[in-house]
């Protein structure tokens, strides 16, 4: 027998988003009322008609509803198993299991593998979950079981990794889940050894997100002198240095962010001499550094902007960074600039940009956009999910 859920329905005219499958459902889009709910809790949603729309989990949130399916059916192990086993069947016909040179990638990515608040990164047999709502924390179990079920030998632990994502009210989601491993966990991306601090560093431990963009850093840096902004544990600086680069400068606020970045280098680098790393403020730093001084910049800043209500305010931020960057780099040199901020639009990115290269006065080439890479699926259904924006400049 179907499980009955506990119905929301939707006010008149406002079913067009998920007849389009967008898998968000925001609170002025429903009806009041006098049900009650629990945080998380599996809700079926049907139309002012009382038409069946969509199942998903509610929040008491401005998105009211994360959309699980469009279809009327229960959310359970196998229903999670089916979409886990998509997820991980994508990433092996992409080759990302047999890589000789990579064993990081995501595993899971939210909306773009139709499991909107999960995100699961893969660090040579370790898994990190991170839950972005309680809906999804309450179906941890099935999760964990589908993972294992699904990547077998795959799969050494599972650790969740949740503490900065969910309500301050809900305690104990740090931790494993299956397995155990030593804390001084190592894996490969394009050759490079990393220390994974998935315990306490940012996101899942890495930021898995820029492993193209690096491999294109790679190929520019010969006989450059590179400058990593923002380098948290020195994903760039060491594909500059892999490439030839003359001189690497490493700048980051975390002072544990930089020790972790000069490990990664001497891991990989033993008697490298180009490289420095530095914990101090990114802005204050580039006010003070020689025009010409570097041919080649990375912007890679945390988000700026996780809500609209940001927007602005983010966008000064990247105006401020980015205007410096232009006006100090040297002639003919090359800027990756980006971000990660979800409320922030390529539009809105690429006019910031624009606004910076007028003020500088500098001639400016789009050398080319840059997206994340293919373990980063986004749903065509959903815009929001392309939540990272890149540009690669040349600056004249």
């Amino acid at each position: 027998m179907q499980q009955q859920y506990k119905r929301l329905i939707l006010l008149p005219q406002k079913d067009k988003s998920v007849l389009r499958k967008h898998p968000w459902i925001f609170s002025g889009a429903l009806q009041k009322t006098s049900i009650q709910l629990e945080e998380g809790e599996i809700v079926e949603v049907f139309s002012s008609k009382s038409e069946f729309l969509c199942v998903g989990f509610w929040q008491d949130a401005s998105i009211a509803v994360k959309v699980l399916s469009f279809e009327k059916e229960k959310i359970d192990y196998k229903f999670i198993l089916e979409r886990v086993q998509q997820a991980v069947s994508y990433r092996k016909s992409l080759g990302f299991f047999n890589n000789p040179n990579s064993n990081i990638f995501r595993l899971i990515n939210a909306e773009g593998d139709f499991m909107p608040s999960l995100i699961a990164d893969y660090y040579n047999g370790l898994v990190v979950l991170q839950f972005h709502s309680v809906g999804m924390l309450k179906l941890k179990n099935e999760i964990v079981e589908a993972l294992k079920e699904s990547l077998g030998e795959d799969c050494k632990a599972i650790f969740s990794k949740s503490s900065s994502t969910l309500p301050k009210h809900v305690a104990d989601c740090d931790g494993f889940l299956y397995g155990e491993l030593n804390p001084e966990w190592y894996a490969m991306e394009n050759g490079l050894s990393f220390k994974i601090d998935y315990s306490q560093g940012q996101k899942t431990g890495f930021f898995i997100d820029q492993r193209v963009n690096r491999e294109l850093v790679k190929t520019l840096s010969n006989q450059r002198n590179v400058l990593n902004a923002f380098s948290y544990t020195g994903g760039f600086s060491l594909a500059a240095i892999q490439g030839g680069a003359n001189k690497v400068l490493s700048l980051d606020i975390s002072k544990r962010a930089v020790e972790l970045c000069e490990e990664n280098v001497r891991k990989n680098f033993a008697d490298n001499t180009t490289h420095q790393a530095l914990a101090v403020d990114v802005l204050e730093y580039l006010d003070n550094v020689k025009k010409g001084e570097f041919d080649l910049i990375i912007l890679d800043p945390p988000a700026f902007a996780k809500h609209n209500r940001n927007l602005n305010q983010a966008l000064k931020g990247y105006r401020q960074i980015n205007q410096k960057a232009m006006e100090k780099i040297a002639k003919g040199g090359f800027l990756f600039t980006f971000s990660c901020s979800q409320a922030v639009s390529r539009e809105d990115f690429g006019t910031m940009l624009f606004s910076c290269a007028a003020i500088t006065n500098r001639r400016i080439r789009i050398v080319q956009r840059l997206p994340h890479a293919m373990d980063h699926p986004q749903s065509i259904f959903h815009p929001e999910g392309e939540y990272l924006k890149g540009f690669l400049l040349q600056v004249e």
